[in-house]
């Protein structure tokens, strides 16, 4: 008799795991995470430029994945989608509030301390980071230009998908990531 090859089952849908979760099965969850986790922590390293942010954004994105699990918009049976947008809106509210904290205290009366010369050259360094420059000016493009910039060129979403997600035409996408190129590139030459 010959002998039967091996199969290997094959890989059970983000559709079929969400549907799981959401009816509080932890092991089709923690399938999910194991599947995406790389992915949401990558596109989180993106959006922020930081390594430790990017893990507390990880985190938290998946966090709101559990306790949201029962509302999830799969794009093509992908949750990948779905997770850069919650992962792309936590940035957003992290950033809006850390620029309230530092303007809160910039109204601080300044210390009568002698500043290091050390401290003024790291904090250059770290101001002049090309891609915090880079995140800084996406923060200001509009709306519809920001969501397809981060979906599409840190997220690396497919326009279609992108598309299908923001409930637009693939078309209207391209356009945005278009106009969005234009203006980021005229800022960011502006910058030194």
């Amino acid at each position: 008799m010959p002998a039967q090859p091996d199969t290997v089952p094959a890989a059970t849908s983000d559709g079929t795991l969400w549907t799981r979760a959401a009816g509080g099965d932890r092991s089709a969850f923690t399938e999910l995470f194991e599947r995406h986790a790389e992915a949401v922590w990558n596109h989180a390293y993106r959006l922020t430029g930081s390594w430790s942010r990017a893990e507390d954004l990880a985190s938290a994105t998946f966090l709101t994945a559990w306790r949201r699990r029962g509302s999830v918009t799969l794009v093509r049976d992908s949750a990948l989608p779905w997770l850069y947008a919650v992962a792309a809106n936590l940035a957003r509210t992290e950033y809006r509030s850390s620029t309230r904290f530092l303007r809160a205290v910039r109204r601080l009366p300044a210390p009568d301390a002698v500043t290091d010369h050390a401290d003024a050259v790291a904090d250059r360094i770290d101001d002049e980071n090309r891609l915090r420059a880079v995140l800084a000016a996406i923060r200001t493009l509009p709306k519809a230009e920001r969501q397809a910039v981060e979906l599409c060129l840190l997220g690396e979403l497919s326009t279609a998908d992108a598309a299908e997600l923001l409930g637009v035409a693939e078309v209207s996408i391209r356009s945005r990531i278009s106009r969005a190129r234009a203006r980021l590139r005229t800022q960011l030459e502006d910058t030194p």
